[in-house]
């Protein structure tokens, strides 16, 4: 019996060092994506960070002007974007990043002290490579799907406020205040989840956006 105990342990511990790390095909997919497409000649602005920016799916037709790199990655954390941050931001040298974090942090419970550590050092680490380097922290949405947790969300804005005071390299878009009507989140701009936006829902993020790509 302590024999196959032993065993059973032995197989399970083998298949966990196995698992590959969360995210990590969709990075590489990303990576495979881009390395066809991108061109280092030219100046880049990096949109990256969770669901609301993968499915921003005519993010690079909205700025034609600019060499856009859309690498989001649906379901992300803080955490996630911090472990990826060559792969998915200093791998593109570029001239501006713009950050969506945050949202499901507040979901999966995580502490706002917590989600500023994560965008501190991943901002820390991008100005470690070009000091030159502007980054965006783009405010978490409200959304219909979590408004119950609205006032975390607004605490936590508050916050990337604060953090992008820090230096003068960084900025906050509110993306929150033009998706409101009112003191209730506009119905007509989400997909049937609730959740993710439509073309109007980015249609706003657009107007709030625009001003920061130059």
């Amino acid at each position: 019996m302590k024999k196959l105990t032993y065993l059973f342990l032995s197989i399970t511990l083998l298949s966990f060092g196995q698992k590959s790390p969360a995210f990590l095909n969709e990075v590489k997919d990303i990576q495979k994506k881009y390395d066809s497409i991108w061109d280092s000649s030219k100046e880049t602005i990096v949109f990256t960070g969770s669901s609301s920016i993968r499915m921003w799916k005519n993010l690079e037709s909205m700025f034609p002007d600019h060499q856009i790199i859309n690498s989001g990655f649906g379901g992300s954390q803080s955490s996630d974007l911090n472990r990826y941050y060559k792969e998915l931001i200093l791998q593109y040298n570029p001239k501006k990043v713009f950050i969506y974090e945050g949202d499901n942090d507040i979901a999966s419970k995580k502490r706002i002290k917590d989600i500023i550590a994560n965008t501190r050092q991943i901002v820390t680490k991008i100005k470690d490579s070009n000091k030159a380097t502007q980054v965006v922290i783009i405010a978490a949405k409200p959304s219909i799907a979590r408004w119950n947790l609205k006032r975390r969300y607004l605490r936590l804005n508050r916050a990337f406020e604060k953090l992008c005071k820090e230096d003068s390299g960084m900025e906050f878009a509110n993306v929150w205040d033009v998706m409101m009507d009112g003191k209730q989140v506009r119905k007509d701009i989400f997909i049937g989840d609730g959740l993710h936006m439509n073309s109007k829902g980015y249609n706003l993020w657009f107007s709030v956006i625009k001003p920061y790509m130059n």
